[in-house]
């Protein structure tokens, strides 16, 4: 069974910057096209970030471009998301997990389970 360990959150003032990663074991990693879903207080589950594993090509819902990057690293069945000039609206607890092509920002997660998550809170 696939097992995701979600880490790097924390709290962190308007503007500043948080580095998620996402280690995933129990399958074969590199097959997988990933995503970064976040649930914020009150609301769904929704995914803000993909990649596909044929050729690293990114997907961001609208309210991230130009701030989150998505990437993965193959060799160490990780992926990541470099999280800029964060805003409160960002906060949420965010969630790795496989997604299925094409993405779109009502894709859902793949696998059966889910990790813990990693908390961002984006607050003065």
């Amino acid at each position: 069974q696939v097992q995701l360990v979600e880490s790097g959150g924390g709290l962190v003032q308007p503007g500043g910057s948080l580095r998620l990663s996402c280690a995933c074991s129990g399958g074969t990693f590199s097959v997988y096209h990933m995503g970064w879903f976040r649930r914020a207080p009150g609301k769904e589950r929704d995914l803000v970030a993909a990649i596909t594993w044929t050729d690293g090509k990114p997907y961001y819902v609208d309210s991230v471009k130009g701030r989150f990057t998505i990437s993965r690293d193959n060799d160490k069945n990780t992926v990541y998301l470099q999280m800029n000039s964060l805003k409160p609206e960002d906060t949420a607890v965010y969630y790795c997990n496989a997604v299925l092509w094409p993405f779109s920002a009502t894709s859902k997660g793949t696998f059966g389970s889910w990790g813990q998550g990693t908390q961002v809170t984006v607050s003065t």
